[in-house]
């Protein structure tokens, strides 16, 4: 992220329905900014119509809903944030045959989201907690200039939320989150 970014007069919804109107919002490089509020006040839009505002190798992004591959392992989910850097031919490969290189490299961040020991294990067979670190480990690994995260902590405890969302902000120089609970903002 090179220049802030800014939402002019936005209406951010689905269809004809806007969940949120006028929206004005700058958001400049270095920035850690929290979109605070209940469950359906608009936070996963307003995160989600961040996207397309970055260019694509400078963002890394969580989904709520983890957009992890239920029948694929944990290693191969925390690789899929390497997978456009990156031809088809080499993503074939470490999908059949990956290089010890290549699953060191994943277990490592697997492992600093507490998920020693598991990257063989399909991600349909894990915990909802165990999946939300697959998809952070994911985004670390992916890293980028810029994160934006929609709920990243909220099936984990509070000690290990605090945990991984300061991973974030070491590895992020700008960070976008949607969450709920305002002691993790």
């Amino acid at each position: 992220m090179r220049a802030p970014v800014t939402l002019r007069q936005t209406q951010l919804g689905w269809g004809d329905t806007h969940v949120l109107s006028n929206i004005n919002l700058t958001i400049s490089p270095g920035e850690r900014i929290v979109f605070l509020g209940r469950s359906g006040a608009g936070k996963s839009t307003l995160l989600q119509s961040f996207i397309g505002c970055f260019t694509p190798n400078t963002i890394s992004v969580v989904a709520q809903d983890h957009g992890l591959v239920g029948p694929l392992s944990a290693f191969h989910n925390t690789w899929m944030g390497q997978l456009d850097r990156h031809g088809t031919c080499h993503n074939l490969r470490v999908l059949l045959w990956p290089l010890r290189r290549e699953r060191e490299r994943a277990e490592n961040y697997l492992n600093s989201v507490g998920l020693t020991g598991i990257s063989k294990k399909k991600v349909q067979d894990l915990s909802g907690g165990q999946k939300q670190r697959v998809a952070l480990a994911r985004a670390l690994m992916r890293g980028g200039d810029v994160v934006l995260a929609d709920e990243p902590v909220s099936a984990l405890d509070p000690s290990q939320g605090r945990n991984l969302l300061a991973a974030l902000q070491t590895r992020f120089h700008t960070c976008i989150l949607a969450l709920h609970d305002v002691s993790q903002a």
